[in-house]
């Protein structure tokens, strides 16, 4: 599971505390309700109060890491040389991809979030100033919005999450090209939904058409070999349930299960894994059903048995979005 660094839980329950338990859950029901109806903009503020940043600090920041979190993961495990110092992350809220980014890569130095929500900025704030690593305490936090029109943000790593799909769809490419522009290594993310996936696909073609290459999760820069509006290429990580979060939750389950889609390219970097897990792997009697999206042959359901001895016992523990076979075998 997908937990949060213990100082930035400890400020987030602490952040929490600070308003009454009935006081966040209606401004969650509110928060929900307006970007159910799709009233939610990347140019419109919707956070319009303490409680309200707080309510979806609390109820989004642990989902938010996990997948940012379980991203970069991948980028390291794909890429290892990947020593980032800059990061800036466009459109960043209370600063969760901050948090990952740092959990990940100890290299970074310098880390600045573009954030139009002041509320969302100074919560923001209030949370790396109990952060352990100095580079947190010292992250950079600029009021701004996704604007084509700026200068590109100039960083190592550059991340957009979550708000690729507040923004008009007319706007979206400019979006991807101005994020891309001065980046080495751009991360797009997105909610794992039809919707999403179709998002991230378009970013994923045009990155490509850029000039950048992919790093992931594909593993080739071919079309995407999905169905189109039959079925969507997301990925899942598992978070629990812990302190404020899950009383805002008002859950019975201690755990959630994020669902996100994403693409990773970069001026750098190229290296790509030679196949990808789609789905949680089929497990039967004596053998494992494999889908797959392959670097070679598009989309391939493969079948491991007990015959085929450690690679067998390997896709016993394979999971949803793993490398295969894994990086230790041939």
């Amino acid at each position: 599971m997908a937990t949060l660094p213990d100082d930035l839980q400890s400020a987030l329950d602490g952040a929490l505390r600070r308003f009454p338990h009935q006081d966040l859950s209606r401004s969650v029901d509110r928060l929900i309700s307006r970007y159910r109806e799709g009233r939610a903009a990347a140019g419109e503020v919707i956070l319009h109060s303490e409680v309200d940043v707080a309510a979806y600090a609390g109820y989004r920041m642990p989902a938010t890491f996990a997948a940012v979190r379980a991203v970069f993961a991948e980028v390291a495990a794909v890429v290892p040389e990947f020593t980032p110092r800059t990061m800036v992350d466009v459109g960043g809220g209370t600063g969760a991809a901050l948090w990952a980014a740092q959990d990940t890569w100890p290299s970074l130095v310098d880390l600045t979030v573009v954030e139009q929500a002041p509320h969302a900025v100074a919560l923001g704030k209030r949370l790396v100033a109990e952060a352990e690593e100095p580079a947190l305490r010292g992250a950079t936090w600029r009021h701004g919005v996704v604007d084509p029109g700026a200068p590109a943000p100039r960083a190592d790593l550059v991340t957009l999450s979550y708000v690729l799909g507040e923004l008009p769809e007319h706007t979206r490419a400019d979006a991807v090209r101005w994020l891309a522009r001065e980046a080495d290594t751009v991360v797009l993310i997105e909610p794992g939904t039809p919707a999403g996936y179709e998002r991230v696909v378009a970013a994923r073609d045009l990155l490509v058409e850029l000039g950048l290459s992919l790093v992931a999760p594909c593993p080739h820069e071919r079309e995407c070999p999905i169905p189109r509006g039959r079925d969507w290429c997301h990925f899942t990580a598992r978070l629990p349930r812990v302190g404020a979060h899950r009383l805002i939750k008002e859950g019975t389950l201690n755990f959630e299960d994020e669902k996100f889609s994403y693409v990773v390219a970069s001026r750098t970097w190229s290296r790509r894994s030679a196949n990808r897990v789609l789905r949680h792997p089929l497990k039967r009697k004596g053998m494992v059903v494999l889908r797959l999206c392959t670097g070679e042959d598009g989309l391939e359901d493969t079948t491991v048995s007990k015959r085929h001895g450690d690679l067998y016992r390997a896709a016993r523990d394979a999971k949803w979005g793993d490398e295969w076979p894994p990086a230790d075998r041939d």
